[in-house]
Parts: structure tokens; sequence; C-alpha cells
């Protein structure tokens, strides 16, 4: 149950689009904050969301926004090009900030955000949900334990066989950074990596490859008919990241592929252990036998349980000073490594990472 606050937070947004909308879900129903404006180049997008929740600001420059409304707090929901611009903007003129994932379109960006952050004396909080999981922290607490001792390994699979957007700028590598790597493998890259202690990443090696999303398709799927002609993005990438504690992780990432059915899961291994995500499953030697344990029970873990509880994860960083499970340097070091497997990819060459 939330604290009773001595003020609401005051929270604007920068952006209008969907994910906007799933924030102002969240906020609704939380009696500690007040949604009081919002910024988009679109006044059709800010007139719904204003008379769905009442929300009485709204502005086409989100400079003029944060200029008069002057809000504690800001989300920062658009396309990936605009996150570093809008979120700098918003730690300097006062206000907290949570920015969707990925943080920016490349590391670089990242590090100017948490500089900002740091002069301005602000909270800056990445959209990471996926660590909110139960599923997540049943095996982070394992981990932390030492029930899988040393971890050695991590596979990441975030994998659509024919699920490439036919909405937004998905596929616009100039305005998102990339395709499905930065899109959803960052979802699963950056819980497998916090599960795993969130080591230091210094090495990477990548491929990807685009050979159905820019070229018109007849296939029946869930998404037809996408802009194939401002396809700029890969269909499919994969790669190896190597940490400073020895460990390796194993991403694959797609749009689409060429498989049997869509994956959307992580696995570690370890010296004493290994755990699976989804089901949750930790795989020990016990008695001198093989031995699979999965837990009895675990609270529901659907896109809105871990999305609300990464909102009120922020709401209590920004207003009360608890802590945040998605602090700015793990954005970072997420961004390091989707730099560095694009980088590999385009090189064909393994890439250092600093």
């Amino acid at each position: 149950m939330a604290r009773q606050p001595k003020k609401k937070l005051r929270v604007a947004f920068i952006g209008a689009g969907g994910i906007a909308g799933t924030h102002m879900r969240c906020y609704a129903e939380m009696a500690d904050v007040e949604m009081v404006a919002m910024a988009d180049v679109s006044r059709a997008a800010m007139e719904k969301w204003a008379q769905q929740h009442g929300i009485a600001g709204s502005f086409t420059d989100y400079h003029q926004m944060l200029s008069k409304v002057k809000p504690d707090a800001v989300s920062v929901c658009t396309p990936n090009g605009l996150h570093a611009s809008a979120t700098i903007a918003a730690l300097r003129a006062g206000a907290h900030v949570i920015v969707e994932k990925p943080m920016a379109m490349n590391a670089r960006e990242a590090e100017a955000m948490i500089r900002a952050a740091k002069q301005a004396r602000r909270k800056l909080v990445i959209g990471f949900q996926q660590r909110f999981d139960p599923k997540a922290q049943f095996i982070r607490r394992a981990v932390e334990d030492g029930a899988l001792g040393q971890v050695l390994f991590g596979r990441v699979q975030a994998l659509r066989r024919r699920g490439i957007p036919n909405w937004g700028v998905f596929g616009r590598k100039d305005l998102q950074g990339g395709g499905p790597l930065i899109d959803i493998g960052v979802h699963v890259l950056e819980v497998t990596h916090y599960v795993m202690g969130s080591p230091r990443p210094v090495l990477a090696s990548g491929g990807a490859w685009t050979y159905i999303g820019n070229r018109k398709s007849d296939v029946v799927c869930q998404w037809p008919n996408w802009d194939h002609k401002t396809y700029t993005v890969e269909d499919l990438a994969v790669g190896q990241i190597r940490f400073d504690n020895g460990a390796v992780i194993h991403i694959e990432s797609s749009f689409a592929a060429h498989i049997q059915e869509n994956v959307w899961n992580f696995q570690l291994m370890g010296e004493k252990g290994g755990a699976t995500w989804d089901p949750p499953v930790l795989a020990r030697d016990q008695h001198g036998t093989m031995v699979n344990t999965s837990p009895g029970w675990l609270p529901k873990a659907d896109f809105g349980g871990i999305f609300g509880a990464k909102m009120r994860n922020f709401v209590e960083h920004a207003l009360y000073d608890a802590p945040t499970l998605a602090p700015a340097e793990h954005g970072l070091m997420v961004q390091k490594m989707l730099d560095a497997l694009y980088a590999s990819a385009e090189q064909g060459r393994e890439v250092k990472i600093r």
C-alpha cells in the first residue's frame, strides 16, 4: 500500500502514443499521482487521453510544456530517436524521468542523459518492466542466495516467426536505431543481465540480416501489410556478449525468422545449478539426484501487472526516495551491449565494449 504523501507527484508526458496510454492507466490507479500535462505533435492523440484521464495541459512543444507546467516527473514515451533530447530537457527543467526502453539510440546519448541527471540532481529510471516479473524475481533470489553458484552462461531469446509491426516507426533505423534486437530483444536481454547480477560487458560479437521485412509479402501473419518500402532494420539478429566476470550471454532476436513458433525466454547455466524463466524452474543436483524445482505459487505476471509494478517503483523512487530496480546505469550497460552487437554485425568482427 502506498504511503500517505506529503504532496502528489505531478506527472507530465512527452509523447502521447500507445505506450503513454499504458503509463497513464497505471498512474490513474495511484492516489499520490496527478497527471498534469502532455506534449505531442498530434493534437488528436492528446485529445483522446485528455478526455479519458482529465489531463488539462496539451502542448505541441515539450519545451513549452516543461517551462509552463514545471512537472515533478516526466514519462518519456517517444520513439527511440527522441529519448535522449526529451529526457535531458525534462531533467534540466527539474523533473525526475522515467524513459521507455531502450534508454537511447546509442551509448553516447545514454551517457549524456546520465550526466544531465547528475547535474540536475534528479532521478532517471529506465522502463525495464521484465525485471519486475515474479518469475524473474524468483530466479534473481536464487542467484543471490548462491543456488546456481557462479553463473557462467545465459541464453536470451526474443523471437517472432512473423511479427513485423505494421504501426509506428519500428521498421525505420533512423528513428529507432535498429529492429528486433533494440525493440524486443532488449526486454529479455535486460532481465537476463539483471538476474545475473548486472556484470560489466567487455566484448561482443554479432550478426544481423534483413531478408523478409524489406519486400512485399502475401504470407498470412498476425500483422500484415507493414511498410516494406521504409523498412531499414534487421529481421534477425544474434550475438554473444562476454562480461568482466567471465560469463557469457548468447542472444537471438527476430521480427521475422523461419522458426516453428515464437519464443520469449531466457536460460541460465551456473556451476551449481541452472534456471529457466518460463516456466520458472531451477535445475540442480540434490541428494545424489538431478532435481528440477519450481515454485508452488507466484503472483500473476501478465503485462499489466509487471508494467504497473514498474510504474509504481518509479513513483516510490521519485516521491519517497525508495530504491529503483532499473537505474540509468543498468540502461547504459544494456545500451553498450546493443551498440556493440550492431557494430560487430556491420564490421564482421568482435568488438570491445568500453
